[in-house]
């Protein structure tokens, strides 16, 4: 399975997968408002490729079953309660 990897213009991380480069037609517009401008990254082969951060497998399934898919940049790490957790456990902060 080809597609076509796109990065968000808005959202740092936000990554949309597309079966066709350039068909954004199954993707609601909700979504491209919020995504921007998409900016081409690379078209690969699913068949034959692993990808870094998500499941090849769920990319397919939901490109077969939605027509897209959307990948999510990971969550940022609140350092405020990093620093609780630390003093709560006795732990001096690194300087």
């Amino acid at each position: 399975m080809i597609c076509a990897i796109y990065k968000s213009s808005k959202k740092e991380g936000m990554y949309l997968y597309v079966p066709k480069k350039d068909d954004f037609s199954q993707v609601p517009d909700q979504l491209m408002q919020m995504f921007g401008k998409p900016v081409i990254v690379m078209m690969i082969n699913l068949a034959t490729r692993s990808l870094a951060l998500v499941d090849v497998e769920k990319v397919k399934e939901s490109m077969n079953k939605d027509g897209y898919f959307l990948q999510l940049p990971p969550p940022t790490e609140n350092e405020l309660e990093k620093y609780k957790q630390r003093k709560q456990q006795g732990d001096k902060p690194v300087e």
